[in-house]
């Protein structure tokens, strides 16, 4: 079944409190988009790349990445610092073969400002990156190997990011794919981003020039119960 929108923030609301009482802490949704209308897709906006066309076709975001661009990335209507992002992304077989294997599909937290954390997850090469984007560059915290859950061209990659704050100044990233923990890290200096933006997105290394890339079933949660 196709995920959809929370209906109001009273249904929220209440299923906060129930997953509260029966676990404590945990991630309740606050954001669902099947991707299956016109409307709803068009509630994801670019938030970064110079040449990125978008359009939809059997319920999902399609997107393809034109010259001089490294990739392209659309928010969520969700902003927060303590955030969970989930999609189901695909590597389209219309990517030239030369580029499909540096291709890579992503979520993002904490975008805004030229910064953000990024769970990279790379199909062919079946790699997983977390990074962390600032004005004096990349920062890798954790690259995981031998990903066997990543599905290859056309084939459905249901990839989570969680980004929460364990104590002052410190942050938390756990990556997920099909719903196993793929690899975690602890960035002790979380200050140096500022922004708050939820985003998907898709590129290559060193241009990705003729990538297509599908987004669907996109889900924002936040914590319950968790200090902010």
């Amino acid at each position: 079944m196709r995920l959809r929108f929370a209906a109001t923030f009273l249904a929220v609301l209440a299923a906060a409190m129930l997953v509260a009482a029966i676990g404590g802490a945990a991630m309740i949704g606050v954001y669902r988009n099947g991707m299956e209308t016109t409307a709803q897709r068009a509630q994801l906006v670019k938030l970064a790349g110079s040449s990125c066309t978008r359009g939809g076709s059997d319920g999902a975001l399609r997107i393809a990445i034109g010259k001089a661009t490294d990739a392209c990335s659309y928010r969520t209507p969700v902003l927060g610092r303590n955030l969970e992002i989930s999609a189901t992304e695909r590597l389209l077989s219309g990517t030239p073969d030369p580029l499909q294997r540096k291709a890579y599909l992503a979520l993002e937290l904490r975008a805004g400002a030229g910064a953000k954390y990024q769970l990279l997850a790379f199909p062919l090469q079946r790699k997983v990156q977390l990074i962390k984007v600032t004005g004096e560059g990349t920062e890798y915290l954790a690259v995981e190997k031998d990903v066997k859950d990543l599905m290859g061209v056309n084939k459905a990659n249901a990839l989570r990011l969680r980004v929460l704050k364990p104590a002052k100044g410190q942050a938390q990233l756990s990556a997920y794919v099909a719903g196993n923990l793929v690899a975690e890290a602890t960035d002790e200096k979380a200050g140096d981003l500022t922004g708050a933006a939820s985003s998907v997105a898709v590129g290559a290394v060193s241009g990705a020039n003729g990538v297509i890339a599908s987004i669907d079933d996109v889900v924002v949660r936040v914590p319950v119960d968790f200090g902010a």
